[in-house]
């Protein structure tokens, strides 16, 4: 009996802990290509959201009954979320220079 719980207390439990150290560490992370392809779909939303700013323009300066559906462009609670995560990116590609 005495052989079995030393061989659980000195075998046993490291095997277990460096387990699932080593299924914790291996898990889901975001790698550098995806943090790449996430800048890209960002820069990607910011230009369509420029162009969409822009052909609204257009339409509303033919059309004065036009209403546009979104959210107005120069309201700063609408930019508010899109200036925080510039700042975000720009921290971070501060810190990784």
């Amino acid at each position: 009996m005495p052989f079995f719980a030393v061989t659980a207390i000195f075998m046993g439990l490291p095997w277990i802990i460096l387990h699932y150290i080593t299924r914790w560490k291996t898990a889901a992370t975001i790698t550098t290509d995806d943090e790449v392809l996430l800048d890209e779909l960002y820069q990607l939303a910011r230009r369509l959201d420029d162009r969409m700013d822009t052909v609204e323009r257009l339409v509303a300066s033919d059309n004065p009954e036009f209403q546009p559906k979104r959210i107005r462009a120069d309201l700063e609670s609408d930019n508010q979320q899109l200036r925080e995560l510039d700042r975000l990116i720009a921290e971070k590609k501060g810190t990784a220079k």
